[in-house]
């Protein structure tokens, strides 16, 4: 503990963003990191606890209160070092990850918690800048060849992981860039993909080979993989995009939310490659359907892009409002501490210039003459439980309402990975969720030497939780080679 009484002498400091009329004039990210004094105040807030609920937070089981005390005594190399043991990107997860490690705070009991995510983004980008990140490239090499399908966050840290292990390593990612939804999922003022294009980068340099533009299952078999590889990963993420089955869907003027972030960040990648003026939110009245981070995503956009008016709508009531940073007699009897408080969560996007409503269900899209979308018919829904204690809903008689708009976005979740192609000529076997089966210590799925992790196995999740599932993927995947090498 760098300061005994750090806690009670220090408050917690926010980054400072970038006020929302103005961010809201480009797409360029608008947090700034902490500086060297906040920095230091910060990691002393750090209580040391005896028992640090902060690893039971993160999926990583990041070495929080070590590098907490690094940083309060100024140690900031080797406080990145220990960041780095445990998390491979932290760039990223500094920027983009929720942080249920400041849910289990032991000092959020009842103060503000530790600005734990503040403090990994500024040691990320301090060790960027410092150059005290580079690359790390094995000394032996095994023979041992490892195909990785998927360069989002669990096939990266896999990749990296299994390189280091001396494996030789090659990333395939059907996109034009690797990266995932790091790459095309997250905006730019939220990451922007500089930073993902120079950990890419950074990988190359440490001798993992990516080959963009391959659609394994299409330009590739499963098959001819397992042939050339020794071992395969399937980090093909949950990209099946859930839809919404109602009246006018096919009307012009209606888009997953995926299409209409790719499109945006596309176009801040290179200007030449234009929005489509059917995806552009410009004098547009928008409506994003669905009220999670990638809603909220597609609202940050759509305002930077000049849309005339902007809803949100969400099926789920509005949660109760609470401290940004509840205590514990504050939070709701269903997520007690240590666990993430079921709270209402206004994002950056949300302040910018959004009007939410919650509780509504999508009944219909109304189109012109033309078949172009021209409004969202919605009704008011209760939450209630069946007779098995399930909860459902049931729509309000009476509720119904027309809600004017060009342009509606469907964000309400991912379903799994996408079955055309890769997984319906692999002969891998599903749950009854479409998940690809494979065992939770050994990763391995029913054909032999390939591996499944991240959100194609576990399901839509957060970041931090690809990174981890890629880890541990990597080390059953080492696990297995070794004991094909004896």
């Amino acid at each position: 503990m760098g300061e005994p009484r750090g806690f009670l002498t220090y408050a917690r400091l926010e980054p400072v963003k970038q006020a929302p009329e103005e961010r809201i004039k480009h797409s360029s990210e608008f947090t700034a990191a902490l500086p060297a004094s906040g920095l230091r105040e910060q990691g002393a807030r750090c209580m040391d606890c005896g028992v640090p609920f902060c690893h039971k937070g993160c999926p990583l089981g990041n070495k929080i209160p070590e590098w907490n005390h690094m940083v309060s005594q100024g140690e900031e190399r080797d406080a990145l070092n220990a960041l780095l043991a445990t998390n491979n990107f932290p760039e990223f997860t500094g920027r983009v990850c929720p942080a249920p490690c400041e849910s289990a705070c032991v000092l959020g009991i009842n103060e503000d918690p530790v600005a734990i995510e503040a403090i990994e983004m500024t040691l990320a980008d301090k060790g960027f800048e410092q150059g005290w990140i580079q690359p790390v490239k094995p000394v032996l090499r095994s023979g041992k060849k490892v195909a990785v399908i998927g360069s989002g966050p669990a096939g990266l840290a896999a990749a990296q992981q299994l390189n280091r292990a001396g494996h030789l390593v090659t990333v395939f990612e059907r996109a034009s860039h690797a990266g995932g939804l790091l790459m095309f999922g997250i905006p730019d003022f939220k990451l922007e993909k500089s930073k993902v294009i120079r950990r890419v980068n950074l990988l190359s340099e440490e001798g993992i080979e990516f080959r963009c533009g391959v659609n394994v299952g299409v330009d590739v078999t499963l098959e001819q993989l397992r042939t050339q590889f020794d071992a395969v990963l399937m980090a093909c993420g949950a990209t099946q995009a859930r839809d919404l089955n109602i009246p006018n869907r096919n009307s012009a003027g209606i888009f997953p939310a995926q299409d209409f972030l790719t499109a945006s960040t596309r176009n801040i990648m290179n200007p030449d490659d234009v929005i489509p003026a059917q995806l552009c939110a410009q004098d547009k009245n928008v409506i994003v359907i669905g009220g999670g981070d990638t809603g909220a995503d597609c609202v940050g956009t759509a305002r930077r892009q000049g849309a005339r008016s902007i809803l949100q709508f969400e099926l789920m009531p509005m949660p109760p409002v609470l401290p940004k940073h509840p205590r514990l007699n504050q939070r709701p009897v269903q997520t007690p501490w240590p666990e993430s408080p079921y709270m209402l969560r206004t994002s950056t996007s949300h302040e910018e210039g959004c009007q939410r409503e919650f509780a509504l269900e999508s009944v219909a899209f109304e189109c012109d003459s033309q078949g172009r979308l021209s409004a969202l018919v919605t009704r008011s829904v209760r939450q209630i439980k069946d007779a098995q204690g399930y909860p459902k809903f049931e729509p309000v008689a009476g509720s119904e309402k027309r809600w004017e708009c060009d342009l509606a976005l469907i964000a309400i979740g991912f379903s799994g990975p996408e079955k055309s192609g890769l997984i319906e000529k692999s002969g891998v076997q599903l749950s009854d969720k479409g998940l690809i089966c494979a065992q939770q210590d050994k990763y391995m799925t029913n054909l032999s030497g390939v591996f499944a992790a991240g959100d194609a196995r576990r399901g839509q999740s957060l970041v931090v939780w690809a990174i981890a599932e890629g880890r541990e993927a990597a080390k059953a995947i080492n696990t297995y080679l070794k004991a094909k090498l004896n």
